[in-house]
């Protein structure tokens, strides 16, 4: 996709950017021209982001926790400080333990709800000042997840949170229409990042396994027989928050190979 320098001038916070999905969409909207903000809880992974991207118009805002109030207003003062109000907001750190359901206990369900589901909700609702000030071309992007969008077994609290992910995106695309900001979802298949390889590690330790078979666990729902390339998932990023896709509101697409064929 050619979108070199399309974003220049907007401001871009990216969640959970130090690795996988994140570090992709944060490197791609760099690309396109735009100033990001690598928001996480842990400063190592976003500096060495912000390095091998290589440009002053990246900063890394780490002890970004999407659970604390707190963290996510001292986040985007310095993030506001550095590089104006934020234009454009992509909703991505998230949590996806598993368990069977008798067996997730309350407390994993609320840890991973308060990450993947009110995070999204707490920080959307932080930044929204700033988006009513850009107004016409603001965008919200969250990364949900094919969970969202039919059912998986073992991870129910993720799968219950990520429905609710893609709920609140439509409700708030309804919401905010009128106000120029368009709001979607992106929603990946399995992807081929840090949480799948060492999800791999796991069943060829307990199951022993060879690396190949571990892997068809995670590659057969896709038609394609594959797992999404990060930067797959940047591109459908990129594309959302580019000019061109002002009239797509309240979506969720599937980047997925045909795993999903309706939202």
């Amino acid at each position: 996709m050619e979108a070199t320098r399309k974003l220049e001038g907007r401001h871009v916070l990216v969640t959970g950017a130090g690795s996988g999905i994140g570090a992709a969409i944060a490197t791609a909207l760099a690309a396109a021209g735009a100033r990001v903000t690598l928001a996480g809880r842990r400063a190592e992974p976003l500096q060495a982001l912000a390095e091998q991207i290589g440009t002053s118009q990246v900063q890394a805002a780490h002890g970004f926790d999407v659970t604390r109030a707190d963290a996510i207003a001292g986040g985007l003062q310095a993030a506001r400080a550095a590089f104006g109000p934020i234009d454009i907001l992509v909703n991505n750190a998230g949590e996806a333990p598993s368990a069977p359901f008798e067996k997730t206990s309350l407390e994993m369900w609320s840890r991973v709800m308060a990450v993947d589901l009110t995070g999204v909700f707490q920080v959307t609702q932080a930044v929204l000042p700033d988006l009513k000030l850009r107004g016409e071309g603001a965008r919200i992007i969250n990364i949900a997840s094919t969970a969202g969008l039919t059912g998986y077994a073992y991870v129910s609290a993720y799968t219950a949170a990520k429905h609710g992910v893609i709920g609140l995106t439509r409700s708030l695309a309804l919401e905010l229409a009128q106000k120029g900001i368009t709001v979607n979802a992106v929603c990946p298949g399995f992807t081929d990042t840090p949480l799948i390889a060492q999800a791999i590690e796991t069943i060829m330790a307990k199951t022993g396994r060879s690396r190949e078979d571990a892997l068809k666990e995670f590659t057969r729902s896709n038609p394609q027989g594959r797992l999404i390339k990060p930067e797959e998932v940047a591109d459908a990023v990129l594309w959302l928050a580019l000019p061109a896709a002002g009239s797509i509101n309240g979506q969720a697409i599937a980047i997925a190979g045909g795993e999903v064929l309706a939202g």
